[in-house]
């Protein structure tokens, strides 16, 4: 792996505990380029898409806790395989986060949710 992809993914590590351990949105957004594009469907683009998210987690899921577990990155692009809970005592959900970085910001932003089931049909592991 280069140094560039290298310092991508410790990028991305840092913004993401800023953003999901911490809930610090001005800490978050420091990582985050003027012209941050947001591809989840479900949030609103910008800049604004993180601060409506931290929100929804301080004051809807304030147990929540996630989970990196691993990282891939190739050229510009970052990938981050998590467990995301929301509520305590439920299976959460498997996150794929794709970020794309530009001088060191990230400038886009695409994930792929899937809620893991109470019952799984093997015994691998979701991670």
């Amino acid at each position: 792996m280069g140094q560039l992809q290298e310092a991508n993914i410790n990028t991305i590590r840092a913004y993401r505990h800023a953003a999901f351990d911490e809930l610090d949105f001005d800490r978050a957004s420091q990582y985050l380029a003027p012209s941050y594009l947001q591809h989840s469907p479900g949030s609103p683009d910008g800049t604004g898409g993180l601060k409506h998210f931290i929100e929804l987690l301080k004051t809807k899921f304030p147990r929540h806790t996630h989970k990196d577990h691993r990282y891939f990155a190739d050229g510009d692009y970052v990938i981050c395989h998590s467990h995301f809970i929301r509520v305590p005592g439920t299976p959460g959900s498997a996150v794929i986060d794709i970020y794309r970085m530009a001088d060191g910001k990230v400038v886009e932003h695409w994930d792929v949710i899937q809620e893991l089931p109470e019952k799984p049909a093997n015994n691998n592991g979701a991670f």
